[in-house]
C-alpha cells in the first residue's frame, strides 16, 4: 500500500501531465473587436428610449434613419444611456441620437419641424435652422474601440 504522501505526489504528477486547454493556458489576447461606444448624457428623464444611428454618408445624415449603417435602441438609466456599434469597418462616420420619450421609434417635431424630443450628434454638432451637418459630426474610425460622449439637447 502506498503512503499518503507518495500517493499525493503521484496524483499531482498525473494531473500535471494532462493536456491543458488553450483557453486555460493563457492564450494570446484577442484583438479588440471594431466597436464604436457612445455614452449618451443629459437626458431629462428615464422615460422612453434612446435611438442611436450610425451614418457613413452625408446624403442620409441625420434624417434618413433607414439608410443608417447601424441603429440601436437603448434603455435609459439615471439620465444616461449607452449605444455600442460592433463589427464596424474603419471609415468616416457620424452618430445621430434622439430621446424617444414616447417609444414610437421616430423623432417627434412641432408643426415647424423643431424637435419636441431631445437630440444629439457626435462631436456635439449642432444645426442652424435645421439638423447638424455631416461635416460637423463626422469622425474617423481606424478600427479597434472608439469611445464617444454625446450630450442630448432639448430645443
Amino acid at each position: 500500500m502506498l503512503s499518503k504522501s507518495l500517493f499525493l505526489s503521484r496524483l499531482l504528477l498525473g494531473i500535471a501531465a494532462l493536456p491543458i486547454p488553450l483557453a486555460l493556458a493563457g492564450s494570446p489576447a484577442q484583438p479588440p473587436q471594431n466597436v464604436i461606444h457612445a455614452d449618451i448624457t443629459g437626458l431629462r428623464s428615464d422615460k422612453g428610449q434612446v435611438v442611436c444611428s450610425l451614418f457613413s454618408s452625408a446624403a442620409d445624415f441625420p434624417k434618413k434613419m433607414e439608410k443608417a449603417v447601424a441603429q440601436i435602441k437603448a434603455k435609459i438609466s439615471g439620465g444616461a444611456a449607452t449605444c455600442e456599434f460592433s463589427g464596424i469597418a474603419p471609415g468616416a462616420y457620424a452618430v445621430s441620437v434622439f430621446h424617444d420619450q414616447n417609444s414610437n421609434g421616430k423623432l417627434d417635431t412641432n408643426f415647424v419641424g423643431i424637435p419636441r424630443e431631445g437630440v444629439g450628434a457626435s462631436n456635439d454638432a449642432k444645426g442652424r435652422f435645421g439638423p447638424p451637418k455631416f461635416a460637423a459630426a463626422v469622425f474617423q474610425f481606424a478600427g479597434g474601440r472608439l469611445d464617444l460622449k454625446i450630450p442630448i439637447h432639448y430645443l
